[in-house]
């Protein structure tokens, strides 16, 4: 018995206290399971509670495929689409094998903003809630790194949620000892290991255990991202020869490591048959720049918002057009890279948990990965992004886990062949958006 809760009952799972049920449509992209069930997978009961409280009912695609594989020690590389259940595919696996009586550092899980950072290990804590023993962190930069000394010095942690830069800092003064980490995950591994980022991870993981056969626990590392550039590609060659399938890199594998091999293999699990989410619908407007403002009041006006993220792409025309839809009656929060952490943390929480009654949320580029706010019905982008990828994930904020939205694109004369190469590069359609703006169909992102 546990705060009045029997685990030893055969039926302890019809007892627990689930959230309501979200009745919203769905879309294949998390619906179309093989009929697993958390329950299949020999979790931790105190894990399983914590996932079943949090509302999850039945794993999605990506969490059905990575979870066993995880469990099993291999590798993953996992291509999977924004706000399809990425972060629970990997966060419930690591809970499960992190051992709360060993007093150091198992998992890392490596993040590219400050903010996804904040995110996972809100969500980590609260499906760990009733594992007792078990200590996690978030370490970022925008605040004192002397408040993450203490923690480290207060509490044995056993999973550390990070942005790069801080990590590194923390290991190199031997604050964050990481010699005996054996999982670690990086999503938006795309960003990871571009060249903003690369170099700081290949330092991180000069701090963890090399990778050998003879080890009893050998390192997995767990990469999951929408889109896998070349980058991602060397990455695997050099730090998980066995490649995708135990096929992809296995060139590097000298002879004895083949003689000592544990069958640890590297899974490739590609559940992308299409790029953009199957819930988003996509339109365009023609605009001439200075028509943006008098076209978004009348979009505003009209469309059923439950929270909308508009982008921009400057910090100065976020503050220029927050400052504007104030003035016509809409209150708005904004956010971008040049406030301090700490206004950029009250904003986002604010916004995300519906304080204020404010549903609009002007941003630059900034929250585009990973940003999980499941009530936002409408994306609109401002500004017109020039590269598929960033168009991607400016989208996928909308949509959440299969969820209905719209998006909707100002484009000028200037954005037209932007347009036409994401549209083709993405194998998408962004239709013109009606004449009447009423006449778009609520069906198709309201619920």
């Amino acid at each position: 018995m546990e705060d009045g809760f029997n685990y030893d009952d055969a039926d302890w799972m019809s007892k627990v206290k689930r959230p309501e049920e979200d009745t919203r449509v769905k879309t294949d992209d998390v619906t179309k399971t093989k009929g697993s069930s958390f329950g299949d997978f020999s979790l931790n009961c105190r894990l399983l509670r914590g996932v079943l409280e949090a509302g999850f009912s039945h794993p999605s695609p990506v969490q059905e495929e990575s979870i066993p594989n995880i469990l099993m020690g291999n590798n993953v590389l996992c291509r999977a689409k924004n706000g399809t259940g990425k972060t629970g595919a990997y966060c419930i696996p690591l809970l499960q094998l992190v051992d709360s009586n060993k007093d150091y550092i198992q998992a890392l899980i490596l993040v590219p903003t400050r903010e996804l950072a904040l995110q996972t290990a809100r969500f980590l804590k609260q499906i760990s809630k009733y594992m007792v023993g078990l200590n996690a962190m978030c370490t970022t930069g925008g605040t004192l790194l002397r408040d993450d000394i203490l923690r480290f010095r207060q509490k044995k942690m056993h999973l550390v949620v990070a942005t790069p830069g801080r990590l590194l800092d923390l290991a190199e003064h031997g604050h964050a000892r990481l010699g005996n980490v054996s999982l670690i995950v990086m999503d938006e591994a795309d960003k990871l290991l571009s060249e903003d980022f690369v170099n700081l991870i290949e330092k991180i993981l000069q701090y963890t255990p090399k990778r050998t056969r003879k080890r009893a626990n050998n390192r997995q590392l767990l990469l999951y991202s929408a889109t896998f550039p070349a980058s991602i590609s060397q990455f695997v060659a050099k730090h998980m020869p066995h490649g995708k399938d135990g096929d992809v890199g296995a060139e590097d594998q000298s002879k004895e490591e083949e003689d000592s091999d544990d069958g640890q293999k590297t899974v490739y699990l590609n559940l992308m048959d299409d790029l953009t989410l199957r819930g988003i619908t996509q339109f365009y407007a023609y605009v001439r720049e200075p028509q943006k403002v008098h076209c978004l009041f009348t979009l505003i006006k009209k469309l059923e918002v439950n929270q909308c993220i508009i982008f921009c792409r400057s910090m100065n025309r976020v503050e220029l057009l927050a400052r504007k839809i104030t003035k016509l009656g809409f209150s708005c929060f904004y956010i971008h890279s040049k406030m301090t952490q700490s206004d950029r943390n009250r904003v986002f929480h604010e916004f995300r948990e519906g304080k204020q009654k404010c549903r609009y949320l002007i941003c630059t580029d900034l929250i585009t990965r990973g940003i999980d706010v499941q009530s936002v019905n409408v994306v609109i982008n401002f500004d017109f992004p020039k590269a598929a990828e960033t168009y991607l994930h400016r989208i996928g904020r909308a949509g959440r886990f299969g969820h209905l939205a719209i998006a909707i694109n100002f484009v000028t004369d200037d954005d037209r062949k932007s347009l036409y190469q994401i549209e083709d590069d993405l194998e998408t359609e962004i239709k013109p958006i009606p004449g009447d703006v009423d006449k778009i169909d609520k069906a198709l992102y309201c619920h």
